[in-house]
């Protein structure tokens, strides 16, 4: 009897430590994946600029004599029109050199970035720029693979890998979907649906997160806590999950990231709602970036 104990107790310790293993790999091939997008050459540490237009003319160029300024391209790249529709136009200004969309043209309607549509890129040496549509607004997304941003990068630091913060949460669905309030570094306040909430227990105390759905086939979290501003980045910290499964969703707060914001101040990343500032000092995932703008 000793012996089967003894026996059962070893083949407990080895399974555990297969999957503690395996958490561990599919920890760092997260962080692995996340660290090669950052760090792309068209990724968020590329940004330059988040230039807003105007109604009407807006002349574009690195010399100090345009209406939008920019920190790399020729002196003078042209003028980008937005009408009274909101529609935005470029017409490249001769020798500029820019391509649209791969392709020499002298005038081009500018696409945005709603959701559903490719936005049109407009390319100029190692940078190029695109219009995003915000809270009604229109802006120049600007990216350079040069920016010193990226080629300064001083990396991502973690909290050491805690098991513990693996949580097994409580799947709550909501039918209809609820409405959450997410507010932006820019001001502006969206409603976003949400298709449910997980709840958990840590330390005697019951919590709840409140995710939207971004993709089909996953969460995404936009939460804070008792780290926030101190060891980790003070607006949020996001987390994407896997869909529920048999009424239980999976928290690895191991893959917890910063959002853009904290590489450049160039971002447009939402804060964490009041239903999502949990009253827990969470331990675990990335910390506040060491070379924070």
């Amino acid at each position: 009897m000793i012996r089967m104990f003894a026996l059962a107790s070893a083949v407990a310790m080895v399974t555990g430590s297969a999957i503690a293993a395996d958490e561990t790999a599919s920890v760092q091939k997260v962080r692995a994946e996340r660290l090669a997008t950052l760090t792309a050459p068209d990724g968020w540490l590329s940004l330059i600029g988040l230039e807003w237009l105007q109604p009407g003319a807006n002349r574009i160029g690195s010399a100090a004599d345009n209406d939008i300024v920019l920190k790399a391209g020729p002196v003078h790249l042209g003028t980008i029109t937005l009408d009274d529709s909101g529609d935005a136009t470029i017409e490249l200004a001769k020798h500029s050199g820019a391509l649209v969309d791969g392709r020499e043209v002298e005038r081009a309607t500018l696409v945005d970035d709603t959701p559903g549509h490719k936005p049109t890129e407009v390319r100029f040496g190692s940078a190029h720029f695109f219009v995003i549509a915000r809270d009604g607004r229109k802006a120049l997304r600007v990216k350079d693979e040069n920016a010193e941003t990226r080629t300064h990068f001083l990396g991502l630091d973690y909290f050491p890998m805690d098991p513990s913060w693996r949580v097994v949460a409580d799947w709550v669905p909501f039918d209809p979907p609820h409405e959450l309030e997410i507010g932006s570094v820019l001001g502006t306040i969206d409603k976003e649906k949400v298709p449910g909430k997980a709840v958990f227990t840590r330390e005697g105390h019951t919590f709840e997160l409140y995710p939207i759905q971004e993709e089909p086939d996953s969460l995404f979290f936009v939460f804070a806590d008792r780290t926030s501003g101190k060891e980790t980045y003070g607006a949020a910290r996001f987390l994407d999950t896997p869909l529920a499964k048999d009424g239980k969703l999976v928290l690895d707060f191991n893959e917890a990231r910063n959002p853009p914001c904290a590489f450049t101040p160039y971002a447009t990343c939402p804060l964490a709602p009041p239903e999502n500032r949990l009253d827990v000092r969470i331990t675990a995932g990335e910390k506040n970036y060491r070379g924070h703008p």
